[in-house]
């Protein structure tokens, strides 16, 4: 008895080995309808293993395969800020236009993070990046670029509903020069 047999004595092994008594008496009964096939392919699966038959086009096959997948992964990294134009969106609409300690970190927030993740580009794709150069990062990067763009444009919208952002003709007014009059009178013009 093993170790597990004497503290769970009520536990049994379901398999069959040689030596058991239904061991013969289960060789010699049909296979189940298909199971001749099934065998014919593990043979020949294991013969061209061993022989190394076929493998360069089983590793065409996985190395598409991972290319593939990192194409998906990479398309999804590039969708991301996508997901974070909604939410910050919202958490900026719901921080209202007074200005005051929560609309200002999160209307900052709505700037710097697109700013760091632009910078960052090659940084976010570097896992992507395949020596040989089948995995095309070009458009996922672009629409990476482009995503970010956008949550940019948001952040600095807010900034001018907030009247952070010179937009109106009184923000420039400090710049305006005023003309000198080389003439005085107290005679008014007729």
């Amino acid at each position: 008895m093993s170790k597990d047999e004497k503290q769970h004595p009520w536990s049994t092994d379901l398999n069959l080995r040689e030596g058991d008594i239904g061991y013969s008496l289960l060789q010699q009964c049909p296979y189940p309808l298909g199971m001749k096939k099934v065998q014919a392919l593990e043979k020949q699966f294991e013969s061209e293993t061993s022989h190394g038959g076929n493998g360069t086009a089983r590793d065409k096959n996985s190395s598409n395969a991972l290319v593939a997948k990192k194409r998906a992964k990479a398309l999804s990294i590039a969708t991301s800020p996508g997901k974070q134009i909604l939410m910050n969106g919202f958490m900026m609409w719901m921080s209202g236009k007074n200005l005051n300690i929560f609309s200002i970190s999160i209307t900052s927030m709505a700037l710097m993070s697109p700013i760091k993740s632009i910078f960052g580009i090659n940084y976010a794709f570097k896992a992507f990046e395949d020596p040989d150069g089948k995995v095309d990062l070009q458009m996922p990067k672009l629409i990476f670029l482009a995503l970010n763009l956008a949550w940019l444009l948001v952040g600095l919208y807010k900034m001018s509903t907030m009247r952070l952002l010179p937009t109106t003709s009184a923000d420039w007014s400090g710049t305006v020069v005023w003309k000198e009059l080389m003439e005085i009178s107290s005679i008014p013009p007729s």
